[in-house]
């Protein structure tokens, strides 16, 4: 890609960008969010045409005008995303729009001929008959990977592709890349985790503002330069050397929860915790192993079948449980795994997703009448304390980029200075220098005296913010250490069911 422009108004996305990807190769792009790889990305694939600039494939002029002629030229795209229709089985999936003959028991054959050939010689196993709504998020991404392949992609765009994957799920998928590599398959991958891109790449491209400030040959490269080059100075993301408050009163105490859910499997298995003020408590576990759950009790959207709570000074009992709105009363604070299900409306504007769940409080509303220019103004000095970008507070939710979402949702929820704070997946999709803001944020609101309780996936997460950590298997916590026992090691042979 030569000399690529492409502007969104008066915004750069794109700013003279060149890339050159060697065939056979990984090849790597990172920058914060805005940066403006995805659009290149989305550039090459057909989605958006650039302003100006060119491309070649395998040394040839390629005018890629959508996602056709992107397939056509050999180039595939598994999106953040995924772009599957879950009423329909793996195979139909495929097949949808590539179907290679118009009697459909024939086409069936043919394309389910042709993916046992191919999972048998990348390792891509996915059962072709299951829904796609019936399918675990690691095999979703599987099949994304064999629609592309299937249809004749040489050259594999992959956007954020461990986002969503547990540490197991991560470990196979970039087994299958390698093989793919191995095989002649040239692979892009956007990520924002820099011990991916040591561990996968062979090349690394760097953006900024739009630009290409660095590309190294991965061997030449550290994480630590990666980051400085992305953000534009010296990022800590380890733990904090400030230090730490005191320990205070028991905030938060939770004792014997047990969850069934409705196909009568126990997701919670009598699981006790504490929290206490000026303290964070880390939750690691693979995902599924009763962090959600237990996430959901903790801030009343689930009634345990049995357990008791003590939370700020008021007393529950199943079945007579919290309430999520009696809980924000209280003082509790909660910032969901999910921020697109549960933690925003896509289709509001800013403003209206900043004041979710507050929007009886007597700053934003008199007498039964929203004051609408109070929430205005809230949410512009929220965006501006949490540097939330674009500022714009009638931008529509779903239009900020996955880390300025993360950033309003907890400009909302510690903005009030909550005394328990509960943050599922704190940094999911969020690049580097967002990460680097919101562990200042909470580790801020720690050293006011706010109890936090940090549920991730994400090692290296836990290992750099708590104080404590809880670990889970099978919906039991599986032990209790404190941060300075923690090694991941240790965590990894407790989450896997051994004892550290």
């Amino acid at each position: 890609m030569t000399a690529i422009h492409k502007h969104f108004g008066a915004v750069a996305a794109n700013d003279n960008v060149n890339l050159t990807v060697s065939v056979g190769t990984v090849h790597g792009i990172v920058g914060e969010n805005g940066a403006g790889k995805s659009t290149l990305m989305s550039i090459l694939y057909g989605f958006y045409q650039a302003d100006s600039g060119q491309i070649e494939v395998f040394g040839q002029k390629a005018d890629i005008r959508n996602a056709d002629d992107a397939i056509a030229h050999g180039i595939g795209m598994v999106h953040q995303h995924f772009m599957l229709v879950d009423t329909l089985t793996a195979l139909e999936n495929v097949m949808l729009g590539a179907e290679p003959h118009w009697r459909l028991q024939r086409a069936d054959a043919q394309v389910r001929s042709k993916l046992g050939v191919l999972m048998q010689s990348t390792g891509l196993q996915v059962s072709l008959d299951s829904l796609v709504a019936d399918l675990p998020v690691g095999d979703r991404q599987r099949l994304e990977i064999l629609k592309a392949l299937y249809r004749g992609a040489k050259i594999l765009i992959l956007d954020e592709p461990t986002a969503v994957l547990t540490p197991q799920e991560t470990t196979q998928l970039f087994g299958v890349l390698k093989r793919l590599r191995e095989q002649g398959t040239t692979l892009i991958l956007i990520t924002h985790k820099l011990k991916e891109v040591m561990a996968l790449c062979d090349t690394v491209t760097v953006m900024r503002a739009g630009q290409v400030v660095e590309e190294v040959a991965i061997a030449e490269a550290t994480i630590e330069g990666l980051a400085q080059a992305m953000v534009g100075r010296k990022v800590n993301m380890g733990r904090s050397l400030d230090a730490v408050a005191a320990v205070g009163e028991v905030l938060l105490q939770a004792e014997h929860l047990s969850v069934t859910d409705g196909l009568g499997v126990q997701r919670l298995k009598d699981v006790s915790l504490t929290l206490r003020a000026g303290e964070m408590v880390g939750v690691a576990g693979v995902s599924g192993n009763g962090q959600s759950e237990l996430m959901d009790v903790l801030t009343g959207l689930l009634t345990p079948d049995q357990g008791q709570m003590q939370l700020l000074g008021s007393s529950f009992e199943a079945p007579h449980w919290l309430d999520p709105s009696q809980a924000r009363v209280l003082g509790l604070a909660h910032v969901p795994e999910d921020r697109h299900a549960r933690a925003l409306v896509m289709a509001f504007a800013a403003w209206e997703s900043a004041v979710l769940g507050y929007d009886d409080q007597p700053d934003y509303a008199a007498h039964g009448w929203m004051n609408h220019s109070h929430m205005r103004q809230a949410t512009a000095d929220m965006m501006e304390r949490f540097d939330v970008r674009p500022r714009d507070t009638e931008l529509l939710s779903s239009k900020f980029s996955g880390g300025n979402q993360q950033k309003l949702v907890l400009a909302r929820e510690l903005g009030r200075a909550p005394k328990v704070l509960l943050v599922g997946q704190p940094t999911r999709g969020v690049d580097i220098g967002a990460i680097e803001f919101i562990y200042t944020q909470l580790r801020a609101l720690r050293q006011a005296g706010c109890a936090v309780l940090v549920v991730s996936s994400e090692l290296d997460e836990i290992l750099a913010l708590a104080d404590r950590v809880l670990v889970m298997n099978q919906g039991r916590v599986a032990g209790e250490l404190p941060i300075a026992d923690c090694t991941e090691a240790a965590l990894g042979l407790l989450m896997t069911g051994g004892n550290a």
